[in-house]
């Protein structure tokens, strides 16, 4: 009788802090090691606009800008001993985090994640939105290049909420940054005809 064949054991946080930092391309998801594909050049693109989008909330609230948020682009924050994400561009409200998380392993959760679905996409659209879920991310916003379609969700007890779905050629206010119009073809490379109304 042969003996049953063992699993890997499972992931660790320090199994992906291991990982040498010029090659952590790395997420650790419900204990296991993902790593995130290339980005291209319409992910890279995509991510630079949205983060330009919403630079006037990255400020103290008050004045001519909305302001309340800080924001960070791929960041390593560790919201428990089995998932440490990678996101693509998040925030977090001055109101509830008066200081700029810092470091490399950051524990504050966010109040807004946003992923661009690029190659690793059920990772986006299923395992980590599970985990974002469980840990109460209040906004989680899914960027898609491919589609240019832009799906807002908000966290509810039971589930998120699609609070917003929006392609090419339109405008919209998307929460939590619905002070400002989004154009959201211009997320995905397209000119803008106007700005965005403040």
């Amino acid at each position: 009788m042969t003996a049953p064949a063992r699993l890997p054991r499972p992931a660790t946080v320090e199994d992906l802090f291991a990982i040498p930092e010029d090659e952590r391309r790395h997420e650790l998801i419900e204990a296991v090691l993902v790593e995130k594909g290339a980005a291209s050049a319409e992910h890279g693109a995509t991510q630079r606009k949205i983060s330009a989008t919403i630079d006037p909330f990255d400020r103290r609230p008050g004045g001519r800008t909305p302001g309340g948020w800080w924001f960070a682009t791929e960041v390593e924050i560790v919201l428990d001993e089995r998932n440490v994400v990678r996101p693509d561009v998040v925030g977090w409200r001055r109101e509830r985090v008066p200081e700029r998380p810092r470091g490399a392993r950051i524990t504050t959760r966010p109040d807004w994640v946003c992923e661009i679905l690029s190659t690793n996409r059920v990772n986006d659209l299923v395992r980590k939105k599970r985990v974002y879920h469980r840990h109460e991310v209040p906004h989680y916003w899914i960027l898609d290049p491919e589609e240019a379609t832009l799906t807002v969700h908000r966290f509810a007890p039971e589930g998120y909420v699609d609070v917003l779905a929006a392609e090419r050629g339109d405008r919209v206010r998307a929460e939590p940054f619905d002070a400002i119009e989004l154009d959201v073809g211009a997320l995905f490379g397209d000119d803008e005809a106007e700005a965005p109304d403040s």
